[in-house]
Order: C-alpha cells, then structure tokens, then sequence
C-alpha cells in the first residue's frame, strides 16, 4: 500500500470543501484499490488530499492518484477553478529522525559535538 499526497492549487482565497476526500473516494472506480482519502484543508502551502493505494509500483499509485483527483476536480462543482501541483508519495525522515525525533542524531552524537 501506497500514500500519496496530492497537492491540490487553489484558486486565490479558495478553501477545499469539506466534503473533497468522501467525495474522491465515491469516484473510484472498480479495480483501482483505492483503500482510503483524508483531506488536509490547511496544509502549507497548498491542500493536501492524503490517498491511501494499493498498487503493483509506486508509479501505479501515482498515477492512479493522479487520475482520482481529476476526476474530482472535473466533477465537483465546489474544485471548479482548481488544479493538481503534484501527486507523489511523501519524503519522510527515518524513524527516530526529523521534528518529532531526539535532538541528536547516529551521524552526531552529543559527545562529539564543538561546544
């Protein structure tokens, strides 16, 4: 299974409906595996449709994520004037790293670090 983020472009002063991920989910189509949307109306700089997809490569999931969220946006009156930047799976740090991991990483130990 595959996550990808579609960043969606938003017109100027434009808010995602809040309906976008149920309503993305009701226009998959029988064999694409398409397990789940949510919705991130606030994400920075653009909103973010997270979908969950089952998929032979990443590249399938791409672009069956792709291929969803036009779907959306030719059909939802409320996306009319919106746009895809971009659906591709998310970087994400190794765990333990990152914002949410300890101060210090394997590559710096605190020990030797220059005071």
């Amino acid at each position: 299974m595959y996550l990808i983020h579609a960043q969606l472009k938003a017109p100027p002063g434009g808010g995602l409906p809040p309906d976008a991920a149920r309503r993305a989910l009701a226009l998959t189509r029988p064999g694409e595996r398409i397990e789940h949307v949510t919705a991130h109306p606030h994400a920075v700089p653009d909103p973010i449709l997270g979908i969950f997809v089952m998929a032979e490569s990443l590249f399938d999931a791409e672009a069956l994520a792709a291929a969803l969220c036009h779907r959306l946006l030719d059909t939802h009156a409320g996306l009319a004037d919106w746009g895809l930047r971009r659906a591709e799976a998310p970087l994400s740090a190794p765990l333990g790293h990152g914002p949410l991991g300890p101060p210090e990483s394997s590559s710096h130990p605190s020990d030797l670090r220059r005071e």
